[in-house]
């Protein structure tokens, strides 16, 4: 949500583009990685070693700094939630936040509790971004024109919001979680293809009509607050009580996905030593403990939130080499044959985003 509000004040209607490329290049990226996870039936860093001895535990180092990197911006959105709702310091409210994502993870009957209540907020904010949509009146024939011709292509733009849906441990986290629940194998290939697909979609949706909203405040000359710039166009709509509703709805989804990352990240230190299995738990409480002291730390949410999808987007390119290689390596994958099509889409998503990643790196230097 910060990434699409701060992106859309700077390149307006053009960020349509940014969308469209993102939505296109995320199911690229889940098409490949569930498929051959699945038939695999290997978690992601095994199926790395497989393909070169060692390089899983690169992968796995890449996508746990991958991981901490954006359970820190889960916390950071936390502390924005709460700043929304009760005007604190975000650095304050995150660390709260992160008092409560550890006693969440503790909690037996917690757990599923939280879940529902962020599907709640969830179904809200999208009540609540169409309601906006409609009453700021976006510019719909710019926005369309523009998403096919944009005034400008911004690589960092690109890197971050593909970084955010489907970079690092993100994508792997749910190929993961459907072999815990024994969807694997070529016999269930087709519900996961189905899930890998619906699942971007739906999240892309929520963008778009997020996009239209911010799009539509800003064209009327409203300056997005940059200390929480997803916020202001739900304020700047529905005054306070639009403030504090969307400090509920991202505090929940942030929470959730603080447990949730840290979660997936440990998963993939496991194979490092047994004694991290043994205590998983307490890794887990571990890596909440080091992203919420770490924001703290360094403070300024916003920014956060939209460098962790960044330096997600930049893990991308290793883990779909990694991928494409086993998608045809039989001692992986043994008779299964992957679609030429979806693999040819792999390798150009690969090769646009290693040559956005060198862009958006060199951006971040100062050499362009």
């Amino acid at each position: 949500m910060t990434q699409t509000a701060t992106f859309t004040e700077s390149l307006m209607a053009s960020f349509g583009f940014v969308i469209l490329i993102s939505i296109i290049m995320d199911i690229g990226v889940q098409l490949n990685v569930w498929r051959v996870v699945a038939v695999s039936k290997k978690r992601a860093q095994e199926i790395a070693n497989l393909v070169f001895p060692g390089v899983g535990y690169l992968l796995a180092f890449l996508i746990i700094a991958g991981g901490l990197a954006f359970n820190i911006g889960n916390i950071g959105g936390a502390g924005l939630g709460m700043q929304s709702m009760f005007n604190m310091s975000p650095i304050t409210g995150a660390l709260i936040s992160g008092v409560i994502a550890v006693a969440i993870f503790l909690g037996r009957e917690t757990g599923p509790m939280m879940d529902k209540f962020a599907q709640l907020m969830g179904f809200i904010l999208i009540v609540l971004v169409i309601y906006v949509v409609f009453k700021s009146d976006p510019p719909l024939a710019e926005a369309v024109s523009k998403t096919i011709m944009p005034d400008k292509i911004d690589a960092v733009a690109i890197v971050t919001l593909v970084g955010g849906t489907v970079g690092g441990y993100i994508t792997f986290s749910g190929a993961h979680r459907l072999l815990e629940a024994g969807v694997s194998g070529e016999e269930n290939l087709k519900s996961v293809t189905r899930s890998s697909v619906s699942g971007i979609l739906i999240a892309s949706v929520i963008r778009v009509f997020l996009f239209l909203a911010v799009l539509g405040v800003v064209s009327q000359g409203f300056a997005l607050d940059p200390a929480n710039p997803a916020m202001s166009p739900f304020q700047y709509i529905l005054g306070n009580a639009g403030k504090v509703i969307f400090g509920m709805v991202i505090w929940a989804a942030s929470v959730t996905s603080v447990i949730g990352a840290a979660y997936t990240s440990v998963s993939f230190m496991t194979n490092f030593h047994p004694f991290i299995e043994t205590y998983k738990r307490y890794f887990i409480i571990g890596f909440i403990v080091i992203s919420t002291l770490v924001f703290a730390t360094i403070g300024k949410p916003a920014q956060v939130l939209v460098l962790v999808g960044t330096l997600n987007g930049l893990v991308l390119p290793i883990a779909m080499v990694i991928i494409l290689i086993a998608a045809y390596r039989k001692n992986i994958v043994g008779n299964y044959k992957h679609p030429i099509w979806i693999a040819a889409f792999g390798w150009l998503i690969a090769i646009v985003m290693s040559i956005l990643s060198v862009m958006t790196i060199a951006k971040y230097l100062g050499m362009s």
